[in-house]
């Protein structure tokens, strides 16, 4: 990744106080991460970043939506997608990620910069499981599916036309009707 200037913040020359930050996140801030699996994305990052004496905060809230394939049909869809997240920044004698909501940078530091921590966001808010919504409804019309109807019908009426009716299943049925 790419480390660009729109995501850094410089603190240092920040007032103590809280102070927002708005993103528009595309395609293309997912290309610099590698990551293709969605085909398209319009998400709005909202960020509050809280400069305190000894400490930072930041929270990170998005909505928006993601075009991505279905798992069951591969038919491209947008997702509706929105969360958020907390982070606190301490000040220490090297850097340290390694917890999610706690971020430790090296004294002397001036700045923080908050790319990964969208991405991370944002990736994490899809859900494993993508099913268009028109499966859930029952109304995704698609080729594959009409061909795949259309077959089903084929081997339903070859099926009952290869078995017939056998004249056994007519005596044993007669026997619950005789009682």
């Amino acid at each position: 990744m790419k480390s660009t200037k729109e995501y850094l913040i410089p603190f240092i020359g920040l007032k103590i106080g809280k102070h927002q930050f708005e993103y528009t996140i595309d395609k293309k801030f997912f290309d610099e991460f590698s990551f293709d699996e969605f085909e398209n994305c319009d998400v709005k990052v909202k960020v509050v970043f809280e400069k305190k004496a000894t400490m930072l905060e930041v929270s990170f809230a998005h909505k928006g939506t993601v075009n991505l394939p279905c798992d069951l049909t591969g038919e491209q869809f947008d997702l509706p997608i929105k969360g958020k997240i907390n982070l606190v920044v301490h000040f220490g004698d090297e850097f340290n990620n390694d917890n999610e909501e706690l971020l430790i940078l090296p004294h002397g530091e001036h700045q923080i910069d908050l790319a990964q921590y969208i991405y991370e966001m944002i990736v994490l808010s899809i859900p494993q499981k993508r099913v268009h919504p028109g499966v859930k409804e029952g109304t995704l019309q698609t080729e594959a599916l009409r061909k795949l109807n259309e077959l089903q019908v084929k081997h339903v009426e070859e099926v009952t036309k290869e078995e017939g009716i056998d004249p056994r299943w007519d005596k044993l049925k007669q026997l619950l009707t005789d009682k």
